[in-house]
């Protein structure tokens, strides 16, 4: 998708692969301020949305957003405390001209955000987020005079259209019959607004774990990897539970536990959504955006269901570019999340965490995952500062090409490196001072070597 003045802008220097992200030094009020008030004029005003999630710095960001958007002339409609996914279902309800929604997402507490949406759901990436750096450096902003500020309402209703929405969205009457067991963290953060009206109408025994809002995240770290969620894993074992499920703090991801306390990554759920969603499609054909650091096991779907595969750079606003210009079947990444465009062009871990119940309502979530084509992975990643970043991608890009049996050199994203059976990624992080190695192939042994090996490339790089 296209913003104005797309040719020639410059790089952005605050906005990372989704929204202005950082700590209280850098993302104070006057920034806050002065980037609501480049997003106002970006959109051209009109009514925007603003909600936050629990963070103990939201409140005070969401003041200084609301005072640039007001003083620009935008007409504010608070939403208060809501999953992301849940703003961006409200964009369209609503007919906004766009969001910002005060989230830091997985990131540790000390941390927030800023994440920008346009009237179509689509985040705004870091390229278009340099047109609005450019307007913030311009001062040149849209200003109201004192007669004509923008007025501020709310919406309460956010959560519960979202919970009918998602209930509309599956096949109740099958989930009803299936009367199973389900464990769900929270995380602390925002998806125990909505799922628990959602599972009110399942007929499911449903025990929640970390179910109160907290910014600070007592209960784990938001970030649902597996070393986090030791205790649901625990507790879905001791419990003989039928399904774990683990959101991270705004709800755009999520990660599901099977019966037998195994921790399903991100991209098996992704793969699992495209078969099902290609199936229920009855026919051949369709599209699926996914990007370059997903598994081949949704390629090898997509291959067979006759579907068109369609790859992009890491990250929300990449996929939902892709899916807001041309039709696309569903979206979604490695980390835990999926796109349904019939509902709305963000990540919805909510949607999706009702959809896998659905497919758990007919078999055991271990059987579904164990149809998939089998390739097993390995993640580790490297802390170094932001100019470290860049330069461990350039001359890695080098060896990369030398590389023995090396089939293909790709570098949408980073450098991403395919041998025969086999593929590793090396990607700077947009959100967090890492440079991340992602590793795929047909043995646990194999990826974990993968890793390994272009990890310590990396290494003697700095």
């Amino acid at each position: 998708m296209k913003g104005r003045n797309d040719e020639n802008v410059p790089t952005a220097k605050l906005f990372g692969t989704n929204g202005i992200r950082a700590k209280l030094d850098v993302l104070n009020p006057d920034l806050a301020l002065c980037a609501s008030k480049g997003f106002a004029t970006y959109v051209n005003c009109g009514k925007i949305l603003v909600c936050r999630d629990m963070r103990l710095t939201g409140e005070m960001l969401e003041s200084a957003v609301i005072s640039g958007l007001i003083s620009s002339g935008a007409a504010v409609i608070k939403l208060g405390i809501t999953p992301a996914p849940t703003a961006q279902l409200a964009i369209k309800k609503l007919s906004a001209n766009g969001c910002i929604n005060i989230t830091a997402s997985h990131n540790p507490p000390e941390w927030n955000a800023l994440k920008f949406y346009d009237s179509k759901t689509v985040s705004i990436s870091r390229e278009r987020g340099a047109q609005i750096e450019a307007i913030m450096n311009s001062g040149k902003f849209k200003s109201a005079d004192w007669s004509s500020i923008g007025k501020i309402s709310s919406y309460e209703n956010a959560c519960s259209d979202h919970a009918r929405a998602i209930l509309n969205f599956i096949n109740l009457v099958k989930i009803k019959k299936a009367k199973k067991k389900v464990i769900i963290d929270y995380g602390n953060g925002t998806g125990s607004l909505v799922m628990p009206l959602v599972f009110a109408q399942f007929g499911w025994e449903t025990i929640p774990l970390n179910s109160q809002l907290d910014g600070t995240f007592p209960g784990r770290p938001s970030e649902p990897t597996e070393a986090n969620l030791s205790t649901l894993i625990s507790q879905v074992k001791s419990q003989r539970a039928d399904l774990g499920i683990a959101f991270d703090g705004d709800a755009d991801r999520v990660i599901f536990i099977d019966e037998k306390g195994t921790f399903i990554f991100g991209d098996k759920t992704f793969a699992l959504c495209v078969k099902n969603k290609l199936a229920q499609t009855g026919a051949k054909g369709g599209s699926v955006v996914t990007t370059v650091a997903t598994s081949r096991a949704v390629e090898d779907i997509a291959k067979e269901n006759g579907a068109k595969m369609v790859y992009t750079k890491v990250g929300e606003p990449y996929l939902a570019e892709a899916m807001a210009s041309s039709s696309i079947t569903i979206g979604g990444e490695e980390v835990g999340g999926v796109i349904w465009p019939e509902l709305h062009l963000g990540k919805d871990g909510l949607s999706t965490a009702a959809k896998i119940c659905e497919h758990v309502s007919e078999a055991p979530l271990s059987s579904l995952i164990a149809q998939l084509p089998q390739y097993y992975n390995s993640k580790t990643k490297i802390e170094c500062a932001p100019k470290q970043k860049a330069e461990i991608i350039a001359k890695i890009s080098d060896a990369a090409k030398k590389e023995k049996g090396a089939k293909k050199v790709t570098t949408i994203d980073g450098i991403r490196v395919d041998f025969a059976d086999s593929w590793v990624i090396i990607r700077a992080s947009g959100t967090e001072n890492y440079v991340r190695v992602f590793a795929e192939a047909k043995s646990e042994k194999e990826a974990k070597e993968l890793t390994d090996f272009w990890k310590e490339k990396c290494t003697q790089l700095l």
